[in-house]
């Protein structure tokens, strides 16, 4: 970075501005191509990184890209309603035990393909099927998906996510039985923690000082981040479970239940989340791009997308009696899984140094099924500034009953009982 610097004579302040005007300008223009913010963001890091060799190393990028990714997953965390969720629980309860069987599948087809151990084979499974509970929240308003349809893929992504992270924690630390019960007995003593952080806080410090919720919020969440990384599962974990107890303490902190915190982290998120996809683009090497690489990402696309569509299609055509199309209205949405894929490569790499043909493969993979939706539903993907409005106006209208949509009603019926 210094060496270039020299050789341009610019310093490195107009470097990070220079960085600023790429990732928040050059997304607009590319996106009425429909092209995501995000995979514009991957693809300046790749450029710059892999064609300029700039920012490579950069500490200051690190930490931007690390805000970014807990302030994503903070903000995944506070959407977890469960009482939402305990409102289609029949038909989501059937849709994850679907997914964990398509994730052993996979896993089990990666491990004797590849071949990988079996370790390495899950969190594989993991980054194909499971989508970006976060990215897809942002994405639904600019995809014109229907109140009913929000509610499904909504609520569908976070269940699946819940399960993920707890699969991939398990998986981390499975290497040793005392490796996994002491990490687990950690984990635990976090979330029993946090309730009473945040009790103390409500009671003791927020009426002394107004106004200090939300830097108290990302504080604990930025704090559970690196616990949770020390403890060998990445940031999100812990990010994640502080969202899912704030969300629980909406009750005793008024910005909750207003949705103002919401509004906050959404707008951190939009500020920070481009320098994570920059940051993973500048982590990319020549060799990731091979041509096995590029065989096996079409391999992914042709086998595990179709089949990630059909099932949630053909599931919901025979629970709640759905056209396929309108389904597929549900399943599409939630076909993008660049956030976690990009974290669970990452880990692959560092902690199972995984061929770098893999790695590709999933990179490839996770791009091209997060450029899919736009492009399929013909509607433009959100910019960073645009992200969030689901938080901003509140949760979507739950469904009007399962039994409701037995008798076949369209999005467009629903809606009209909504009113």
């Amino acid at each position: 970075m210094q060496e270039f610097l020299t050789n341009l004579a610019i310093s490195q302040d107009v470097a990070y501005i220079l960085l600023l005007t790429a990732l928040f300008v050059v997304p607009r223009v590319l996106q009425r191509w429909n092209i995501p913010s995000a995979v514009t963001a991957f693809a300046l890091g790749a450029a710059a990184g892999l064609g300029l060799g700039w920012f490579q190393g950069d500490s200051t990028v690190g930490l931007l890209s690390t805000l970014g990714i807990v302030a994503l997953f903070l903000f995944a965390g506070l959407e977890v309603d469960f009482g939402e969720l305990r409102r289609g629980a029949g038909v989501l309860i059937q849709h994850v035990v679907i997914r964990l069987a398509i994730v052993a599948t996979v896993a089990w087809i990666v491990h004797v393909a590849l071949p990988l151990d079996l370790r390495p084979a899950i969190l594989v499974s993991l980054a194909l099927v499971t989508p970006s509970t976060g990215f897809i929240l942002d994405s639904l308003d600019a995809l014109g998906s229907t109140d009913q349809e929000r509610f499904w893929i909504r609520s569908k992504a976070i269940a699946i996510e819940i399960v993920a992270l707890g699969i991939l924690f398990v998986d981390l630390r499975s290497e040793t039985w005392q490796g996994l019960a002491l990490s687990t007995a950690a984990l635990f003593a976090l979330i029993a923690f946090l309730p009473l952080a945040f009790s103390f806080f409500a009671k003791r410090i927020m009426p002394h000082a107004p106004k200090s919720d939300f830097p108290f919020l990302v504080i604990l969440a930025v704090a559970a981040a690196f616990v949770t990384k020390n403890l060998g599962v990445y940031y999100l974990v812990g990010a994640f479970v502080v969202g899912i107890v704030a969300h629980r303490f909406r009750e005793h902190i008024p910005s909750m239940r207003d949705h103002s915190m919401l509004h906050a982290v959404g707008a951190l998120s939009s500020l920070f989340v481009p320098f994570y996809f920059f940051h993973a683009g500048l982590e990319l090497q020549r060799d990731d791009f091979s041509l096995n690489a590029v065989l096996f990402a079409l391999i992914f696309l042709v086998t595990v997308l179709p089949f990630r569509l059909l099932v949630v299609g053909l599931h919901r055509r025979v629970v709640l009696k759905e056209p396929l199309r309108t389904g597929l209205r549900v399943s599409v949405p939630m076909l993008p899984t660049l956030v976690f894929t990009l974290v669970l490569a990452s880990i692959l790499r560092e902690e199972f140094q995984i061929d770098a043909a893999i790695f590709g493969a999933l990179v490839i993979y996770a791009l091209v099924n997060t450029m899919l939706p736009s492009f399929i539903l013909r509607s433009a993907p959100p910019a960073y500034d645009d992200i969030h409005v689901t938080a901003i106006h509140g949760p979507p209208a739950p469904p009007v009953s399962v039994a409701a949509d037995r008798r076949g009603n369209s999005p467009g019926r629903t809606n009209k009982v909504l009113k």
